[in-house]
């Protein structure tokens, strides 16, 4: 099998070397293109046998598998560029998330899905969240989530629940790294605790936590309830989170849900789906 890959930023690349890395493609089975062709070569460099592609055709041309790794803006540019180069037989995955698999359907002959990655990937953890065209038959669904295991938990979800998922999956690690920077400073600041020190015990405690979270098999309540003795010092600490945190969260989601709803209306008028 090759991949494809139209565009090489920050998240494309992040899939091409978690391929690699995992084992999961060898370098001579992927072919990408980018806009800027320099950072096609820099991966070439590191990755011998990773072909760096003439065009946006000539990724399509030489591809089963093409992924999308391009900005909502640039849809409309690629669209035309490759429409008439694909095939019925070939499976496009858009990293998108603003754009719908129906509207893909709509402009493209091939068989659609989307995935939306998270950096978390680039470790080979966290989930990569999957939804299908109606062209995607189960042989083809396996060999995505095939391909995605690798790098994720490849995990099925409804098209109308993207904003949400992603809030969790691919925007949580940011959210959460402010947070995690948050306490930092502070323990540094209220204490005196070397910068160092504090971030290795802040990330540890992280990565643990993920852990019992998952593997683990506690739930975020009942891993509060193990840790926190009632009259105790981290019931302390809880109550204060309890009072400052108060609905920020029910923000966060608000906001990125009104920032998400002006970016589908962008999408659909420039993929001409709306005036």
């Amino acid at each position: 099998m090759i991949a494809g890959f139209i565009g090489t930023g920050s998240m494309g690349s992040i899939l091409i070397e978690a391929f690699i890395q995992s084992g999961a493609l060898d370098p001579k089975q992927i072919i990408a293109s980018n806009r800027t062709p320099d950072k096609v070569d820099q991966l070439a460099k590191l990755y011998p046998g990773l072909e760096r592609a003439q065009s946006n055709i000539d990724v399509v041309s030489k591809s089963d598998l093409i992924f999308l790794c391009i900005k909502p803006g640039e849809y409309k540019k690629v669209i035309d560029e490759i429409q008439l180069a694909l095939l019925p037989s070939q499976i496009v995955v858009s990293i998108t998330s603003v754009v719908a698999i129906s509207q893909l359907e709509q402009l493209l002959p091939a068989k659609i899905s989307k995935v939306i990655p998270s950096i978390t990937n680039y470790v080979l953890s966290g989930a990569a969240l999957c939804m299908y065209g109606s062209r995607i038959d189960n042989d083809d669904q396996v060999l995505l989530e095939h391909l995605l295991a690798h790098i994720s938990s490849p995990i099925r979800i409804a098209e109308e629940n993207t904003r949400i998922c992603s809030d969790l999956s691919s925007c949580g690690p940011a959210f959460f790294s402010f947070l995690i920077q948050c306490f930092i400073d502070a323990a540094v600041k209220e204490t005196g605790i070397p910068y160092a020190e504090a971030r290795l015990l802040a990330s540890e405690m992280i990565l643990g936590t993920g852990k019992l979270l998952t593997t683990g098999g506690f739930t975020p309540v009942a891993l509060q309830q193990r840790v926190s003795v009632p009259g105790g010092v981290t019931a302390e600490g809880i109550s204060v989170l309890q009072s400052e945190l108060q609905g920020v969260f029910n923000r966060v989601v608000q906001a990125t849900h009104t920032k998400y709803k002006e970016d589908l209306d962008k999408s659909e008028i420039s993929l001409g789906f709306k005036v």
